[in-house]
């Protein structure tokens, strides 16, 4: 199973169409056979060529084997991952990353491996949750990110992600969003 969390540079149709190149890209690349670390080296050169715009993604792409609870992940310059331990609570997964797709060629990515067992639970986002502000322009941050996933880490990974994006929108209040809120939730059931 693979998962991918990414992230374009830049607004509107331009953005918009880098971002349909790039996750055509990564899914070629995914579904062929290459680990994580290959397909985001693969993908980033390909994204160089003819990239006049100089747009760039952050990619977080795991790698999940059912059978064994292996994630092998690479990170482009993506946010970290946070996860839940069974009976645990969230906490964010400080990796290495490695640089932006689309930002220099023949860059090279970092991978390491995750074990998820029974229980546990993965939550991967774009920067629009922890960089989302208020009227007063503060920032909701990862800190209160994490908060609001362990207050609701017992519900499913819907009701996790409903849980995250009504405590970001009370932050917010009427205060107008420049960034998109993405998430993803995984839990392993056995």
């Amino acid at each position: 199973l693979a998962l991918v969390m990414a992230d374009v540079s830049g607004k509107g149709i331009p953005a918009a169409l880098f971002m349909v190149i790039a996750k055509t890209l990564l899914k070629n690349a995914a579904q062929s056979g290459l680990s994580p670390r290959a397909v985001l080296e693969t993908v980033n050169n390909q994204l160089c060529e003819n990239n006049e715009a100089e747009m760039f993604v952050t990619v977080w792409l795991g790698i999940y084997e059912i059978s064994t609870g292996r994630l092998k992940v690479a990170n482009a310059g993506h946010e970290f991952p946070a996860i839940k331990r069974a009976n645990g609570e969230f906490a964010l997964y400080k990796e290495k990353s490695g640089f932006v797709l689309a930002g220099m060629e023949n860059a090279r990515y970092r991978e390491y491996n995750l074990e998820l067992h029974k229980g546990d639970m993965l939550f991967i986002y774009t920067d629009g949750v922890a960089e989302a502000t208020d009227a007063a322009n503060t920032l909701y941050g990862t800190g209160r990110m994490l908060a609001a996933l362990n207050r609701a880490s017992d519900g499913t990974p819907k009701e996790l992600l409903h849980a995250v994006k009504d405590d970001v929108d009370r932050f917010v209040g009427e205060a107008p969003q420049f960034d998109d809120i993405t998430m993803l939730a995984l839990q392993i059931k056995g």
